[in-house]
């Protein structure tokens, strides 16, 4: 039966979630309830989150913050990290290749995921900060609650939480009795998942609480195996039935280990135990396990199309033939004390304990990269004329992360008091990693003579240490109104002890180890290696290195000091809503790469050597003015969540291939017009850039309009615009820009300084890369309930986002454009419940449209474009019971 004035309810709603929309926005997509009580009540139930480090209503909490409970995670398919893609206002999560997920927030991000980078947003477990973003890739299971936190987290949660932070929070034992759940999840692509659950109440002091989950998936890739030859014979790259491609790992694999496969495991121990009535302890040790193959990029076909570019294979296909193996393993200890000391006094210790080791084969070119027959202008190398420096018709390249293990040391201790018109929180914060890596990269077909050439990262020893002072207070200075002031100083510390940098890319043949000698390059009868003159030991190892001949040692050391601040100020407009208004900081340290010569190892274009450097980049910071409504309304039954911000980003860390200098040739030659940065030094390195404005809304709402149904859902608005960048160069894919008609590329800058060589181009109130502009997201369902007491309940979920660039460009060229056009992905599922609620049995579809979606793109050689993708369609059949 319909509520009275469903009419108008409706008519409310419309109005209400305009007016969101003119005004300000968003805070946070309550999450839907578990219990059978909350629904039969048709309001929207009370959601707690810890995002001031107490607990307190969502709707009461001056911050904007999403959180989800297991079930949402369930019913959206949610995993890991990464599975919360787009799911959110204005917040992006993406798996990279090295088994990190990188999440951008507003557009603020950081893709440096190695052992000397820094995540923008902060990954929290159970409050407590998880460093390496590889840590986000763990499982999530078992959880109370995930809560995302947007915006700088300086004061509370501010360890490299510029862009915001992401708390998740374990399910704790309870003493409520022995009680357990199980679920299995079946689908396609042969997924097979496993969740169990244990609680046991030992007696009243002592509760302990199991859970396991693992998931096993085929991949979605069309993997085949790489046996390719050069075949151009009008440049003397003749056949001879013997692969020019590296086969020394080269085997054959089945779907379940094809890459974009998923092979994990999580386990779970945790206890509660009551010392006295106001002393707890809570413990817990997890166990983390991925042996998947990893995630990849894909040729961009529907770009290519109608061009001489176009795919000629299907759209997922790789050419393989380093087939992904990785064996990522985290370890974790997380124990903590509270103790009410008296009613308005309470201490909180925590610490955390986590190891994580990981070694990783990958396959870096994929088939995705190599030359097409009309793009090859290098000739065989085996005549002294030879113009090997052009476009070689070959490319194989790997990574290899032989060996790693980060160690890190979490600690946090918080006093809390809580009086009639005053609350605070004040703590210590230390944290400290020790990273060790052992890393090697290999191109096998390196200019100009065909001979492999690498490099090895032998990093024993790199350590970052990071102290922190903190303490926000909320005063009631009269009834209904609270002012809030927090502050926090962070000391940064980052080292390098005998870090060792080997090997070049000059085409020595030490990589070889003697066991291979092809003759003297660009004489008759040289031969560059093939396949089969590759053997097991060469490469891979220090020793392997060594005989470059040239290790750069990079002890070195740096220390960053920084206070962040927050104030706000908040008014109990009713009893069920809020407005408030705050201004905060967030900082993230800086940073230094690996030893280099600044002009490369070559002539510095002023004819002077070049010196040793770090690279060191500055600290970036985030300055963040936002005003909130939350409220609910119509009987509490909807309730609606707003946020408008403007946000000033400053030296903005990013990590690429980066200009350093520009220097003189060896053979002192111009530069081929298809090698137009043969006298460029550019490096993987980290830069700092801009005085970038952000401005935005975000608006979330629940509405429960009759009996058993539900309609939520989110809009945001974002507005980025970059100032101040710098010098940009924009010398992307300049012939094929002539090929295409596209804008052309500038003439390089000849004038004096470091800009010579650059093809100036102002970027100057262009958007911030993965940045929407627009994002649109709702959902629904629908419970029934029938005669005999089963409930069935339908649902349905809709993601729409803008357009997205991948580069500050923000270029649109046909056929080469780095952008995804605006789309829509959708989510369906029908749920059954047992009348007594201990079994539940639901059909779901995730993209049920298959839809393609872009979530990176950049050119692999010339026109070929390559890019990631979200999953395809996954469907299948999850069912559970509880005893």
């Amino acid at each position: 039966m319909l509520y009275p004035k469903t009419r108008r309810t409706l008519v409310s709603l419309a109005v209400a979630s305009a007016c969101g929309l003119i005004g300000m926005s968003a805070h946070a997509q309550a999450p839907e309830p578990a219990p059978a009580s909350e629904s039969e009540k048709e309001v929207i139930p009370e959601v707690k989150v810890t995002a001031t480090r107490y607990s307190t209503s969502l709707l009461k909490t001056p911050l904007a913050v999403t959180a989800y409970s297991q079930d949402n995670l369930n019913r959206m398919g949610i995993t890991s990290a990464k599975d919360l893609a787009n799911e959110i206002p204005n917040v992006t999560f993406q798996a990279t290749g090295d088994s990190a997920v990188q999440i951008t927030i507003r557009g603020v991000t950081s893709s440096n995921t190695t052992e000397i980078g820094d995540p923008a947003v902060g990954f929290h477990i159970d409050g407590l900060y998880s460093p390496r973003p590889q840590g986000a890739q763990a499982l999530m299971f078992d959880v109370d609650q995930v809560e995302v936190l947007r915006g700088p987290q300086g004061t509370l949660f501010g360890r490299n939480s510029t862009g915001g932070s992401v708390n998740v929070i374990s399910a704790k034992p309870d003493f409520s009795g022995n009680y357990g759940k199980a679920e299995v999840d079946i689908g396609n692509y042969r997924k097979k998942q496993v969740n169990l659950i244990q609680n046991i109440a030992v007696n009243d002091k002592l509760a302990l609480r199991g859970s396991f989950t693992k998931v096993t998936r085929n991949g979605w890739a069309n993997q085949m195996s790489d046996t390719r030859e050069a075949n151009v014979p009008f440049k003397g790259w003749i056949p001879d039935g013997i692969p020019d491609v590296d086969q020394r790992y080269n085997h054959p694999v089945s779907a379940k280990d094809f890459y974009t496969n998923q092979d994990e495991y999580a386990a779970r121990l945790a206890a509660k135990f009551k010392i006295t009535p106001d002393l707890t302890l809570n413990a817990a040790y997890e166990l983390f396990q991925d042996n998947g193959a990893g995630n990849t990029s894909f040729r961009d076909c529907d770009q290519a199309a109608g061009t001489r570019y176009a795919c000629t294979g299907g759209q997922w296909d790789l050419l393989i033939n380093v087939p992904g193996k990785t064996d990522m393993t985290i370890k974790s200890l997380r124990a903590g004390v509270s103790w009410n000391v008296n009613k308005n006094t309470s201490i909180d210790y925590s610490f955390m304990l986590a190891n994580q080791q990981r070694s990783q084969l990958y396959d870096a070119d994929k088939g995705l990269t190599a030359a097409l027959p009309f793009q090859v202008t290098a000739d065989y190398p085996n005549r002294p004329d030879a113009a090997n420096w052009s476009t070689w018709p070959l490319d194989d390249r790997y990574q290899a992360t032989w060996d790693s293990k980060y160690k890190s040391s979490v600690q946090e201790l918080q006093l809390k008091q809580q009086f009639d018109t005053l609350q605070y929180v004040a703590g210590l914060f230390w944290m400290h990693e020790k990273n060790q890596i052992n890393y090697e990269v290999v191109d096998f077909f390196r200019k100009p003579h065909g001979i492999a050439s690498g490099a090895f990262y032998s990093q024993p020893d790199r350590q970052v240490d990071a102290k922190a002072v903190f303490a926000q207070a909320d005063w009631k200075f009269i009834p209904t109104w609270t002012a809030t002031a927090g502050a926090r100083y962070s000391v940064d510390t980052k080292e390098d002890k005998n870090g060792l940098n080997l090997g070049g890319w000059a085409g020595e043949t030490a990589f070889y180890r003697g066991q291979y000698n092809g003759g003297i390059p660009n004489t008759p009868g040289y031969r560059f290696p093939q396949a089969n003159d590759l053997k097991p030991g060469m490469g891979g190892s220090v020793e392997a290195y060594s005989g470059y001949g040239r290790p750069s040692p990079n002890d070195h050391k740096e220390e960053w000091k920084k206070v962040t601040w927050r104030l706000g100020l908040q008014k109990q407009v009713t009893d069920n809503q809020m407005a408030y208004t705050a201004l905060s900081t967030g900082y993230k340290a800086g940073g230094f790469g690996d030893k280099v010569d600044s002009c490369g190892g070559h002539t510095c274009v002023d004819g002077k050597k070049g010196v040793e450097t770090f690279l060191p980049y500055k600290p970036e910071l985030v300055t963040n003015l936002e005003f909130g409504y939350k409220g609910k309304f119509l009987e509490n039954r909807l309730s609606v969540s707003a946020v408008a911000f403007m946000m000033r980003y400053k030296d903005q860390q990013l990590t690429n291939t980066y200009f350093v200098s520009k220097y003189r040739p060896d053979d002192g030659k111009p530069c081929a017009s298809d090698q137009p940065k043969c006298d460029v030094y550019e490096t993987w390195r980290t830069i700092n850039v801009g005085n970038n404005r952000i401005s935005g809304i975000e608006v979330e709402w629940d509405y429960k309009p009759w009996k058993g149904a539900k309609v939520g859902g989110a809009f945001s608005n974002l507005n980025t615009s970059i100032r101040d960048y710098g010098s940009y160069s924009d010398d992307y894919l300049c012939d094929e820009r002539i090929e295409f008609n596209q804008e052309r590329c500038p003439a390089p800058y000849a004038g004096a300084g470091p800009d010579n060589g650059k093809r100036l181009y102002d970027v100057t109130n262009n958007r911030l890369p993965n940045a929407p502009k627009y994002t649109f997201m709702l959902h629904a369902s629908q419970a029934f309930v029938l005669d005999g007491g089963y409930k069935l309940t339908p649902y349905f979920k809709v993601n729409w986002r803008d357009k997205v660039y991948f580069d500050v460009r923000n270029d649109e060229f046909e056929h080469i454009g780095r952008f995804q056009k605006a789309n829509a992905v959708g989510d369906a599922s029908f749920r059954v419940d047992a009348p007594n609620g201990n079994w539940h049995a639901e059909l779901y579809v995730r993209n049920v449209t298959d839809k393609k979606v872009k979530t990176s793109g950049n050119s692999g050689l010339g026109g070929q474009m390559i890019a990631s993708y979200n999953e395809p369609r996954m469907f299948g059949l999850r069912a559970g019971f509880s005893y």
